[in-house]
């Protein structure tokens, strides 16, 4: 019996090492993606700053709610129907987090494994990007619910307001952010 490695051999390890290593690469960038996209990541609590757009603006925390609603001056009626679409949000996303806080344990355990199975971990990533498709989905739907609820005046209240925060943020981020290069270092 010959036991000596043929040509094929050779060339399918390095494209099975290829493609594990593009497994790999994906399936961390996409934990990567799900982790930053998780409370307790971040510098100032989950979701400092609203990063996520205007849906995450009304589901953040009630205060959050007030604020908005205090900025457009909106109607004891207005008021009712916004709270309860968030709080109904609200909840749904909090769903949606804990069964991304499974797919990241799963993630782990995979990756510990002394043998990656690719099939397994394109899977789970796909599982991810679902996952993220429907908590986007479920935001850009409070948004669409809530704009049913304003005014067109009201909205361009929002709108502005949003613009000027994020400037604000973006602002406070390339301050905070910025840190001394050789160039700029003090001399001592």
């Amino acid at each position: 019996m010959n036991t000596r490695p043929t040509a094929a051999t050779f060339t399918a390890r390095p494209a099975l090492r290829v493609m594990a290593a593009t497994v790999l690469l994906a399936l961390a960038a996409a934990t990567a993606q799900t982790a930053q996209a998780q409370p307790g990541g971040e510098p100032h609590g989950p979701r400092h700053g609203m990063r996520h757009g205007g849906a995450d603006l009304a589901m953040d925390s009630p205060r959050m709610v007030e604020r908005m609603l205090d900025a457009v001056s909106a109607s004891a009626e207005q008021r009712a129907q916004i709270k309860q679409l968030a709080d109904t949000a609200r909840a749904e996303m909090r769903a949606q987090h804990e069964s991304g806080r499974q797919l990241r344990e799963q993630s782990a355990a995979l990756f510990a494994q002394p043998t990656v199975d690719a099939r397994a971990a394109e899977a789970l990533r796909q599982q991810m990007l679902a996952r993220h498709d429907q908590a986007s989905k479920r935001q850009l739907q409070l948004m669409l619910d809530i704009s049913r609820v304003l005014t067109p005046e009201q909205r361009k209240l929002l709108a502005d307001r949003m613009v000027q925060r994020r400037a604000m943020m973006e602002k406070h981020r390339g301050e905070k952010g910025a840190r001394p290069t050789a160039a700029t270092k003090p001399q001592t």
